[in-house]
């Protein structure tokens, strides 16, 4: 009995190592990888107070490595029309970062994409409030688009597609 009790004490204490490590360097691995993303400046995020969907996405984006900046506020419309946000992309938040405007739940690879190619537009919208966009829960089979809006992009045009 006793000799079991040191075999299951010396294997927990080496599953709490193997965590402690794999944690540890899983979280280097993720900074390391979006150190970049603070070349972009802060990102600004308008919203309302009472959303907690919003509240998520930002919670995300720091996550993701995104320097992120709140504005809570009951008038979230204002910060669409300054944004030159069509009307029918409208969405529950809207964010700028580098010049772009990133309208509702944007997956962020879209975001970095984005940041990265620099088209001649506004900004990427996703209209609406879709379920398994980041911050509206998980769905890993959900399949909805990321639209480009302003400068060049022509209506409706398509900028990024999750899960196609």
């Amino acid at each position: 009995m006793i000799k079991t009790s040191r075999t299951l004490g010396r294997a927990a204490v080496g599953v709490l190592m193997l965590s402690f490590l794999t944690m540890t360097w899983t979280g280097y691995t993720h900074a390391d990888d979006t150190t970049a993303l603070t070349d972009y400046g802060k990102m600004h995020v308008v919203k309302s107070p009472t959303c907690g969907c919003c509240g998520a996405w930002v919670s995300l984006a720091r996550e993701e490595g995104f320097e992120v900046e709140v504005t809570d506020t009951a008038d979230v419309t204002s910060a669409k029309l300054e944004g030159g946000v069509p009307g029918n992309m409208w969405a529950c938040h809207t964010a700028t970062i580098d010049g772009y405007v990133v309208e509702g739940h944007v997956p962020f690879e879209a975001i970095r994409k984005l940041l990265s190619e620099r088209p001649n537009v506004k900004g990427i919208a996703v209209p609406g409030m879709p379920y398994g966009s980041p911050g509206m829960g998980t769905d890993p089979s959900v399949r909805y688009d990321v639209f480009a809006f302003g400068g060049e992009a022509s209506d409706n045009q398509v900028y990024y597609s999750v899960g196609q």
